[in-house]
């Protein structure tokens, strides 16, 4: 006999910069908070700034910080500032540099017709989840939507470690987490008034739609045997 358990998409809400917004995503019912440490970013906050949005956060609520290349004295200061972060390398990092920090990090995938998602994942296996996003000059997903088909077929030691991201919004997101069944989503310009400035209203319609999204799937992500 097979124990059926309900999966529910965790949500985390990426590039704030504002106490209010930390304070709005976390009502919403965001599972994370993301801070981007890359300076060509329009969401950019300093580690310090990072650490102060951080330290409003309640418990069970994750502070991640993003990062993208970044040098030794940013690597550094980020962990002292958010010693709780878990890490998000968005950039060409190493496996041993992703790794070296000896912290819980997510690994950021560029997604392309042609891209091997098996083979990066066997080359981050200590990643504790893959971020798959757009692929697009320079570096995030810049707001835009990837062929999700792309993901079709991958084996669940894989799948189920998944983030999907990219171009997310209230209303795609849905079809996203049916089409897809990841266990988390991320989003940042689809719940923005302004580059680097979040919408309450906007971050709550997308949570509603992700608890939606859950509510109406036909079979649960996972089964435990019982």
């Amino acid at each position: 006999m097979s124990l059926s358990i309900p999966h529910r998409t965790r949500i985390k809400i990426c590039g704030l910069t504002r106490e209010a917004d930390v304070d709005a995503a976390v009502e919403a019912g965001a599972d994370a908070i993301g801070f981007v440490l890359y300076e060509k970013s329009p969401r950019h906050v300093s580690a310090a700034r990072a650490g102060e949005l951080a330290r409003r956060l309640p418990p069970f609520v994750t502070p991640v910080v993003l990062l993208v290349n970044a040098d030794e004295a940013l690597l550094a200061q980020a962990l002292r500032s958010v010693p709780q972060a878990l890490l998000q390398f968005h950039g060409d990092e190493s496996p041993s540099a992703c790794a070296e920090p000896a912290r819980p990090f997510i690994r950021a995938a560029r997604m392309a017709t042609g891209f091997n998602l098996l083979d990066f994942a066997r080359q981050f296996e200590a990643a504790q989840a893959l971020l798959v996003d757009a692929h697009v000059d320079g570096y995030g997903g810049g707001g835009q939507v990837f062929d999700w088909s792309l993901l079709a077929g991958l084996p669940a030691s894989v799948a189920r470690n998944l983030i999907l991201s990219g171009g997310l919004h209230a209303g795609n997101v849905g079809e996203g987490i049916r089409h897809v069944r990841p266990w988390a989503v991320d989003v940042s310009s689809g719940v923005e008034a302004a580059k680097g400035v979040k919408d309450a209203a906007r971050m709550a319609d997308f949570c509603q739609a992700v608890r939606e999204a859950d509510q109406g799937l036909d079979a649960p992500r996972f089964a435990t045997a019982a």
